[in-house]
């Protein structure tokens, strides 16, 4: 059998993979080197900082090429997250060979146009609808020059998104994205592949748990938000124990929970004890504003957790309402945690879990990108 190669341009070094696209980046490039393919890994990064040795178990070669930051990438007409990753030795060192090109994110796509790639199969691996994406961190951010930075970035993405048409095959996350890359490039193959991730089997503690959880990155304008609203309108008022966990809560957090002995933050943990938050929690309470991409939280749960009240902009475009207890207002929200909270999670609801993810595994996954590549 041919050797099978692959270039993956990542938007930043996949490693360690410890946050949203960077896990996914990581995890398709180990399972595609499990299944045999010699990755050719080209990636960003800021100063003289190289990713770590790590990826050379995983990869053929690795290549690093510095990110332009700074004034000029950011008055460019293309946007920022693009204009920094124009490099032209990378050009240079994909017009080498036959290989295909899988571009993981609208950030590494600046060059998907370039003459010196017209012979390459490209194929573009979605995170998501990016101009949607940063109309909402701009829409959630309070401070002024970001949110100008956000919502000028989104106009410039939006506009610069029609460079997609260059494409051979766009990998969607979700069935509204699907939805949206079909009819806005309907001239090239968009086919859903759900996230890749840490996860291979389901791990999930039956009986219950004491407290319920809310994790996530909370220097992200969108999660700290989230968790804000989580104490105000539901936890303030049901007085069953709530922890909230995940990187530098701000001071505005850390101060509103103060005010509730039953509520909890827990700052900083690490991969380790995350899970342990994760599998030993009753009720998971998973929020956004953002009704964009997938959610890696939301897919970590679904493979640890217990029971999870989540509300429809965190089930957007997936077929998981099934396994999850929907709910989107106060009301709802704080019923369905109480009545969860005197309920066992149990045999059944491990077997309706398993049944509902499937189309979520890796093993599932693989496969289908197997056979779009080769």
């Amino acid at each position: 059998m041919l050797d099978k190669h692959l270039h993956i341009i990542a938007f930043a070094p996949p490693y360690p993979p410890t946050y949203g696209g960077i896990i996914e980046v990581f995890y398709k490039l180990k399972y595609l080197s499990e299944q045999g393919v010699k990755i050719h890994l080209h990636t960003f990064t800021y100063r003289d900082k190289k990713a770590h040795p790590a990826l050379a178990d995983y990869c053929a070669t690795v290549n690093y090429y510095p990110r332009k930051t700074g004034f000029l990438s950011a008055i460019s007409t293309k946007p920022y997250i693009v204009k920094s990753r124009i490099d032209n030795t990378l050009i240079d060192n994909l017009s080498k060979d036959n290989y295909p090109i899988l571009f993981d994110g609208l950030h590494t796509c600046g060059i998907i146009n370039n003459k010196k790639l017209l012979h390459k199969k490209k194929i573009f691996r979605e995170h998501n609808i990016e101009h949607d994406y940063y109309y909402h961190l701009y829409k959630a951010e309070k401070n002024i020059f970001k949110k100008i930075f956000f919502l000028t970035e989104s106009i410039k993405l939006k506009r610069f998104e029609s460079i997609l048409e260059k494409a051979d095959v766009i990998l969607s996350v979700n069935k509204h994205d699907t939805t949206y890359f079909k009819k806005t490039f309907p001239k090239v193959n968009t086919t859903q592949i759900s996230l890749f991730h840490e996860n291979n089997d389901i791990n999930i503690e039956q009986g219950k748990g004491k407290y319920a959880l809310y994790h996530g990155n909370l220097e992200v304008s969108e999660n700290s938000k989230a968790a804000e609203y989580l104490i105000k309108n539901i936890f303030s008022k049901i007085e069953i124990p709530f922890i909230i966990s995940g990187n530098n809560p701000p001071q505005h957090i850390i101060q509103l929970a103060k005010q509730y002995a039953w509520i909890k933050i827990i700052a900083n943990p690490d991969n380790k004890e995350m899970l342990q938050l994760i599998r030993n929690a009753h009720v998971h309470t998973l929020i956004t504003f953002q009704p964009t991409g997938l959610k890696l939280k939301l897919l970590n749960t679904l493979f640890n957790g217990r029971f999870i009240v989540a509300n429809s902009n965190m089930l957007y475009g997936t077929t998981l309402s099934n396994t999850c207890n929907v709910a989107d207002n106060d009301n709802n929200f704080q019923q369905q945690i109480t009545t969860l909270f005197n309920q066992s999670f149990g045999d059944k609801d491990i077997l309706l879990r398993q049944e509902s993810i499937k189309a979520y595994t890796n093993n599932y996954n693989i496969k289908k990108l197997l056979q779009l590549l080769y």
